[in-house]
């Protein structure tokens, strides 16, 4: 593997999946098919307690590849982007996400995925998409479940990075620690008294359970949110120079027009 690390810990019920391109751990196609090739071996193993999904070095994620939101590209990535939530959805396994540094766009997407948002004191988290001129599908489905839409609405619309003590306050995160080396600890004692005395298939039926309204909110809404990215907002000219200004290092030139905008030229 490329661009993630795979590690079991408490007697191979714990798995540990590493967010690691050596820079930011940009989810690109790479990393997004690498875990997903990691998710579906967990499918035949029924001692699996825990996911726990980190960052290697300083940070959890800078987002998924603005590079692969361009329009020729865009449908592609989110299928197989989305693919990552519709599998876990389905394997019921517990999930923690450990936030360290930068966690934006899809990387916070794919860590409010998770059961369980630990955080250390350097953590910032946000959707910057709409800056960019387009939106968070994910984040859009999933955020509102986890801390209502009075908070998910000003995240989603404004774009702005919240710190790990605003997002505690807003219950976006479980615990909050010190520095990665506490939460580290905390996390590891948290799932030696919460998870691994329990059992592996009870542990699923639990998810499964607690989660049904939001499983059904994901299966039904997110391909609704995806068809609206791909076919309606990436015909439009802003959404087109939002990308391809941020690649080109230059503030983007709006146009707010209404849709179909690439026709018109």
């Amino acid at each position: 593997m490329e661009k993630i690390k795979l590690e079991y810990t408490h007697h191979h019920t714990v798995a540990n999946i590493f967010l690691d391109d050596g820079k930011g751990n940009v989810m690109d196609h790479i990393m997004i098919g690498e875990i997903q090739s990691v998710l579906d071996s967990f499918k035949s193993d029924t001692n699996l307690k825990m996911i726990v999904f980190q960052g290697a070095g300083k940070h959890f994620s800078f987002g998924a590849s603005v590079e692969e939101h361009q329009k020729d590209f865009a449908a592609a990535m989110l299928h197989e982007f989305h693919n990552l939530f519709y599998t876990l959805r389905d394997l019921c396994i517990p999930t923690a996400a450990k936030i360290s540094g930068q966690c934006l766009g899809g990387g916070l997407e794919f860590a409010a995925m998770c059961n369980i948002m630990f955080a250390d004191k350097t953590a910032n988290m946000g959707q910057p998409e709409i800056l960019l001129g387009v939106f968070a599908p994910a984040a859009s489905v999933i955020i509102p479940e986890k801390i209502g839409y009075a908070l998910s609405d000003e995240l989603l619309i404004t774009g702005r990075t919240i710190g790990a003590e605003e997002a505690l306050r807003m219950g976006l995160v479980n615990q909050l620690f010190e520095d990665k080396d506490a939460m580290n600890a905390g996390l590891n004692a948290w799932i030696e008294q919460h998870i691994i005395p329990k059992s592996a298939s009870s542990l699923r039926f639990g998810v499964k359970a607690a989660r049904v309204r939001f499983n059904h909110i994901l299966t039904n809404f997110l391909p609704q949110v995806e068809d609206v990215y791909v076919n309606e907002l990436m015909e439009t000219r802003d959404a087109n120079e939002g990308v391809a200004a941020f690649l080109e290092k230059r503030k983007p030139e709006w146009i707010g027009n209404i849709v179909n905008q690439l026709e018109e030229d």
